[in-house]
């Protein structure tokens, strides 16, 4: 597998190697209830699509990447793996990819800033052909510190918003030096995952760190794409009154018609009992937000860096800082309000829970093993820059998720096609 005899050792940095046995039943767990992947995986072992391409992926170490990792494999692919956030690793899965499928990853949940870029840098020296990225530190990295390697690059895979905005950004700079499919992009993966996702795994996240009821609380989402629509709707779930807060007219304009409170937000951090960021952007929640903020506020990030929450402006501020549960961190300040902050200001749903679901990373996943195997088919025909998913795979994700959950649609009659494609009939 992967390269690698097996008597061979796996070229690993990772927390515990006997957390492995716990890591496979949560692999298999996930495994259960990710059923376009199982079939993927059978093609892929039956066509090897992949063979021999050598694979680093810059991702979260969940069990969910584990079975993406471990379709790639099927495939034929050389699979390496480290995180794309300190906080974000879990480390039984990380031990059963080095002992069970023999997948080389450099994680450790809480590392810190040098061992997490050294970690990306082992990750490049496996000199990978494919790219693939939770954020686009891998791809950074590539570009800043090793272009050596950019030759021998065929193409690579872009997972969240967050690193499609760099990504995009690098390449109207002219530095993005070979091609990325923006998988984020797909209709398959963010109207899924961003908002059943995030909308699910981000509230699990602030429950179990907090423990605080929900259900008549003020829980203001700063933000309103995909990630925030689905975040606002769970939260609202939970008896919530909703406030949200954008910069975008039309957005803000969506949020009023979908039944929430639009406040600037300076406004909403006086009165919120939680406030959530979800924006992709710095400093959302700044000095001036916290210098009016509500006792008590509970603080956490759910878009990709912690960047979000200006902490330092936070910790300048306190004159006493404690944890009182193990994700919660409680900033005092002079004049006795209390700003609580979950997980370093880190990913909330992979920080203080476990990620989106496994039905849900279904398809996301399926969509990176296909775009993997249609880069390692097309990558060196297509132009250095961000490209979008084809939506061939977009749709045959769509389909096999629909014949998984045992549902069928209807197909157009050529009649339909015919009045479709045509001006000429009226009323």
């Amino acid at each position: 597998m992967a390269g690698n005899s097996p008597r061979s050792p796996v070229n690993a940095d990772i927390r515990d190697p006997s957390l492995a046995d716990g890591g496979r039943d949560r692999i298999e767990w996930a495994w259960s209830e990710m059923p376009v992947l199982r079939q993927l995986h059978d093609r892929f072992l039956a066509e090897r699509p992949l063979e021999g391409l050598r694979v680093s992926g810059c991702l979260h170490i969940t069990t969910e990447t584990a079975n993406l990792a471990r379709v790639l494999q099927a495939g034929g692919a050389e699979v390496v793996l480290c995180a794309s956030n300190p906080l974000s690793t879990q480390d039984d899965v990380a031990a059963a990819l080095v002992r069970d499928f023999r997948i080389p990853v450099h994680a450790i949940r809480g590392e810190d800033t040098d061992t997490y870029y050294r970690h990306i840098g082992a990750a490049l020296d496996h000199r990978p052909q494919v790219t693939l990225d939770d954020g686009a530190d891998l791809v950074s990295e590539l570009h800043k510190g090793r272009p050596e390697l950019l030759e021998g690059v065929v193409g690579g895979t872009e997972e969240t918003t967050t690193g499609v905005v760099r990504l995009r950004a690098m390449a109207r700079e002219g530095a993005l030096r070979y091609p990325i499919v923006a998988v984020n992009d797909a209709l398959t993966k963010h109207l899924f995952d961003n908002r059943y996702g995030t909308g699910q795994s981000a509230l699990d996240g602030v429950i179990r760190a907090t423990n605080i009821l929900l259900a008549g609380r003020t829980f203001t989402v700063v933000g309103y794409g995909w990630c925030g629509r689905g975040l606002a709707l769970r939260a609202r779930g939970h008896g919530a009154h909703v406030v949200v807060c954008e910069v975008d007219p039309l957005r803000a304009l969506e949020a009023a018609m979908d039944g929430y409170r639009v406040m600037p937000l300076r406004l909403a951090a006086a009165q919120s009992d939680f406030m959530v960021t979800v924006t992709g952007d710095k400093h959302a929640i700044d000095r001036s937000h916290f210098e009016v903020m509500k006792d008590g506020c509970v603080l956490a990030n759910a878009g990709h860096f912690n960047v979000e929450l200006n902490l330092e402006a936070l910790a300048a501020m306190a004159v006493e800082r404690h944890c009182p549960r193990p994700a919660v961190e409680e900033f005092r300040l002079s004049d006795g309000r209390r700003i609580r902050v979950l997980s370093e200001g880190r990913l909330v749903n992979l920080a203080a829970a476990e990620g989106h679901p496994a039905a849900v990373m279904d398809m996301s996943f399926s969509n990176q093993a296909l775009s993997v195997a249609w880069l390692a088919r097309r990558g060196s025909d297509l132009a250095p820059g961000v490209h979008r998913v084809p939506e061939a795979i977009d749709r045959e994700v769509a389909e096999l998720k629909l014949a998984a959950m045992d549902m069928g649609i209807d197909t157009l009659t050529e009649e339909q096609r015919d009045y479709l494609s045509s001006w000429r009939e009226g009323t």
